[in-house]
């Protein structure tokens, strides 16, 4: 049986823009919503923030298969190595590396990711997983479909941002996120993102990617926050999520509700 094919590689080797969502839940009924909707090229499983099972990968990977999208899962750094190669085996076809704060961590997550072969130079094992299901895991496919796999890193550290030109000449890098708020943090800026020095290493960032041949990724609420991005040239954006949306319509509800009952009470 043939490796499925990597719809987000295959999307940024054409050189076309791509749209996605992240989910908190791991209910494969919340991946299916996404499918269902159209639009999205992949969903983004945000592990990192959430809290989960190993089976839950499996089962956030077969309900955005019914749908033909991708995938990606953000992972955190204290245990990238079991959770990333883990992820891979389940299905999801991008990793998301966060806490990177140097050149060599960005190369640490491409090494996670590439097959254990001499001229590959990583870690990934032969390991008969979800992914390769019935297929020999040592094949020529299985050993492309890691090679496949799209590696992104937030660059969300003040020690990343000063090696930017570093870290998008590292082969096997295939996109960047920008994290103001860690970054922020980081600065001791806590959740001031708009800080001056903050924006001025967003900007250094977005445009050291868009000048490399690593295409940076940026999280927006919609179209509205979007267009300074388009008009930098980002091609690749991800938009809400189902933590926000559901918070945004519980809130909405008790506001107006809460008027409605007014008289009541």
């Amino acid at each position: 049986m043939p490796m499925r094919p990597n719809l987000l590689r295959q999307k940024l080797n054409a050189g076309e823009p791509t749209l996605c969502t992240r989910l908190l839940n791991p209910l494969p009924r919340f991946a299916e919503l996404v499918g269902a909707q159209g639009g999205y090229d992949y969903i983004e499983y945000v592990t990192e923030y959430s809290t989960f099972h190993m089976y839950d990968l499996d089962h956030v990977c077969r309900a955005v298969d019914l749908y033909g999208l991708g995938t990606m899962v953000k992972i955190d750094q204290a245990n990238q190595h079991f959770v990333a190669q883990r992820a891979i085996g389940a299905g999801f076809q991008a990793i998301l590396f966060t806490d990177c704060r140097s050149a060599e961590d960005v190369r640490e997550c491409v090494r996670i990711c590439r097959p254990d072969t001499p001229e590959d130079g990583g870690y990934y094992p032969a390991a008969k997983r979800r992914n390769s299901l019935v297929s020999d895991a040592d094949g020529k496919d299985y050993v492309q479909a890691a090679r496949d796999i799209v590696v992104c890193v937030m660059i969300e550290k003040r020690g990343a941002v000063e090696q930017i030109d570093e870290i998008l000449e590292i082969p096997g890098l295939d996109m960047i996120q920008w994290g103001g708020t860690d970054y922020a943090m980081n600065l001791g800026l806590a959740f001031d993102r708009d800080a001056p020095q903050v924006d001025e290493a967003r900007r250094k960032v977005f445009e050291a990617a868009l000048a490399s041949k690593v295409p940076p990724r940026a999280e927006v609420s919609g179209p509205e926050a979007a267009e300074e991005y388009k008009q930098m040239g980002v091609r690749h954006f991800s938009v809400g999520g189902d933590l926000a949306y559901v918070s945004a319509g519980w809130k909405r509800d008790a506001e107006q509700m809460g008027a409605f009952m007014a008289d009541i009470r």
